[in-house]
């Protein structure tokens, strides 16, 4: 069968990689095409573009590259049209994913009533890893009910939001971040790697220039005590250039390592993390963590998380928890006093660690041991096939 995925940023190529190769167990003759990265590439197939051509976060970022965002668009729903997969897969990145799923539904409808009948109709739309409606654009469930035929989970707590409340069935398919940290830290077990020297304090800053120009500061300064007995290390995202944390770690005693987060991690006393998927990868590696996410107009975003947001919480770990687990340090609670507080409540002997590793325990029940790509394949494979 014949599979178009897109995926939009590092994390969704690393998981849509995952899922190839899924596939591919599954079906000796499955072909790919995908807007992705380098991960989706050593699969196999081919590429139409780059994820760092489509990756822009923010209301200016996305204002200054609208021409291009544009421009990827209609070469993508084009390519779509060309190509004629048997299934277009949607992997995260929901502005840029939702409008092509829009689109595969139209032109679904056009080919009912036009001689393309044999050629395009009735091609599925699989969306892998959901939009996270239930922090935020509540409303694109009826795009979603619309548009996208099978909707697979990777976070518990979405079945009874999309099931219970929209009445829209959906797969959940265990977790592969949970996955993939077993994985490794089965496979540096059996190597048996000697730990450091001293200990670590990871920083995690963000995959992105503006989160880490705004998280990574404050981050440093709130360290800056501890260097005399931590090696303080920044773990640098795969989609960023060494060169742009180089202003940030000048005359600091802070090292910084490429593409090495799971490494880092497993290593790491303690971390500080900007709020995404690496929470939940630092709750899986055991390493008690303080959630720092510095915004703008910090008492509006603080005012509007509290009062707007459908969520309490804005770290995974305690969206799946349900509870504070981690401590979040976002809007006007972000302060470099407040980060080196929290740091020193999770270091050892402090008064918080203990409890947090306990509260993991719960995080790692509650997300299942089910290999995601493989079920998500399996179920995939299963409905093309009766289609």
């Amino acid at each position: 069968m014949k599979y178009y995925l897109i995926a939009g940023e590092a994390s969704g190529d690393l998981h849509a990689s995952h899922l190839m190769q899924a596939l591919k167990r599954r079906d000796e003759e499955a072909e790919f095409r995908f807007f992705g990265g380098d991960l989706m590439s050593a699969v196999g197939g081919t590429r139409v573009k780059h994820y760092r051509e489509l990756a822009y976060m923010g209301f200016v970022p996305v204002l200054l590259h609208l021409r291009t965002i544009l421009r990827n668009m209609r070469m993508c729903k084009q390519d779509i049209s060309q190509w004629r997969p048997d299934v277009v897969i949607l992997v995260d990145y929901p502005g840029f994913n939702l409008d092509i799923a829009k689109y595969v539904h139209q032109l679904n409808l056009k080919s009912q009533t036009s001689n393309l009948k044999s050629q395009t109709s009735n091609l599925k739309v699989y969306y892998y890893i959901s939009p996270k409606i239930w922090a935020w654009k509540e409303y694109r469930i009826k795009n979603i009910k619309r548009d996208v035929d099978e909707l697979f989970s990777i976070l518990p707590f979405e079945v009874p939001f999309f099931e219970e409340k929209h009445h829209y069935r959906i797969h959940y398919v265990g977790n592969p971040t949970a996955q993939e940290v077993r994985e490794f830290l089965q496979m540096r077990n059996e190597k048996g790697e000697m730990s450091n020297a001293r200990p670590v304090i990871a920083l995690l800053a963000g995959s992105r220039k503006q989160e880490i120009k705004d998280n990574l500061p404050a981050m440093i300064e709130a360290t800056r005590h501890l260097v005399d007995r931590y090696d303080i290390v920044v773990a640098g995202a795969p989609s960023i250039e060494l060169e742009y944390y180089g202003p940030f770690l000048k005359d600091s005693a802070v090292s910084l390592v490429s593409d090495e987060t799971y490494p880092l991690l497993a290593k790491a006393t303690a971390a500080l993390v900007t709020s995404g998927t690496a929470t939940l990868e630092t709750c899986m590696f055991r390493v008690p963590q303080v959630v720092c996410y510095k915004t703008p107009m910090a008492r509006l975003i603080g005012f509007l998380k509290r009062h707007v947001l459908k969520v309490r919480y804005v770290s995974l770990v305690n969206l799946i928890a349900d509870r504070e687990v981690v401590r979040e340090l976002v809007a006007e609670t972000f302060s470099v006093e407040n980060i080196r507080r929290e740091l020193e409540a999770i270091l050892p002997g402090g008064d918080k660690r203990e409890q947090m590793l306990r509260d993991y325990d719960d995080v790692h029940q509650r997300l299942g041991e089910s290999h995601a790509p493989d079920e998500a394949a399996r179920i995939m494979i299963e409905l093309l096939r009766q289609k």
